[in-house]
């Protein structure tokens, strides 16, 4: 089976460039906006040699699995972040489509099992019965003009999911579905539409928030966030209008947190590190 758009994405002007294997599809689609590449441009595949998630970790991607990269121009860079909950929500009702009835229960970091839903674990995670199931990685980078591109990778382990992590990884073989990269693919690039179409460039985030709070992992549980080497430790509360993440300290204390690490559950309880 190839990999193909769906026909709301050619409807809406996306394109499709498929490799059976590459380097990194997010450095590809750089690689093409630096050459002139106008943008709507999904670059995929089912193995990548040197891909990479967040804060610069390694993230496999060994055959069958699925990395795909959306290069996007002309986005204001100031909202640009916020393309990655859209992301993230395109991918769960992805999920949902490509493998209705697959009975997931998932539970953030070893938490409370949710209601059988893939959920969102922020900022760029999806999980799948507690364990990480994909991961969202936003790179930026410069046009042939000079004009800000931005990339947006996503990474799904389909067929197998790495067993040397600090945290639990799952993939969908292992839950049970026979769904292979291609499916899920064209699923996530109609539902990458409709999502779009809700954030309007920025003026629909709101109503991006709150569908994905309607999916968010370990919402109300505890929750121990690590930021420059330092654990805050809480209870998950919201994300705000900018989609930072808002806890609640033990002391009380509000706060909202732009970028760090973030455990649920059983996790929070056992995470090292000194308390800010």
């Amino acid at each position: 089976m190839a990999f193909s758009l769906a026909p709301g994405a050619i409807g809406d002007g996306y394109r499709l460039e498929a490799h059976e294997s590459v380097g990194s599809t997010n450095a590809l689609a750089l690689e093409r906006a630096a050459a002139g590449d106008p943008g709507l441009l999904w670059i995929v595949s089912k193995r990548q040699e040197t891909g990479r998630g967040r804060r610069g970790r390694a993230w496999a991607t060994p055959h069958g699995n699925l990395a795909a990269s959306l290069l996007l121009t002309g986005t204001d860079l100031r909202v640009a972040a916020t393309l990655g909950f859209v992301a993230g929500l395109s991918l769960g009702d992805a999920l949902e489509a490509a493998v209705p009835g697959l009975g997931v229960a998932v539970a953030p970091d070893g938490g409370n099992l949710g209601g059988g839903r893939f959920e969102l674990k922020w900022p760029n995670d999806v999980l799948a019965n507690g364990a990480k199931l994909a991961g969202i990685l936003l790179e930026s980078g410069m046009d042939a003009q000079g004009r800000p591109a931005l990339v947006i990778g996503i990474g799904v382990n389909v067929v197998s999911h790495p067993d040397d992590l600090p945290y639990p990884a799952t993939s969908l073989s292992a839950l049970g579905s026979p769904v292979g990269a291609e499916e899920l693919f064209t699923a996530l690039s109609d539902a990458w539409v409709t999502n779009y179409r809700l954030w309007d460039p920025g003026r629909g985030l709101s109503a991006v928030r709150s569908k994905w709070l309607g999916r968010a992992a370990g919402l109300g549980g505890e929750v121990a966030v690590s930021i420059d080497g330092k654990v805050r430790r809480g209870v998950f509360e919201t994300i705000d209008e900018e989609c930072r993440f808002v806890m609640r300290t033990r002391e009380g204390e509000r706060f909202a947190v732009a970028a760090g690490d973030v455990h649920f559950g059983a996790v929070a309880s056992a995470t090292a590190g000194e308390r800010a």
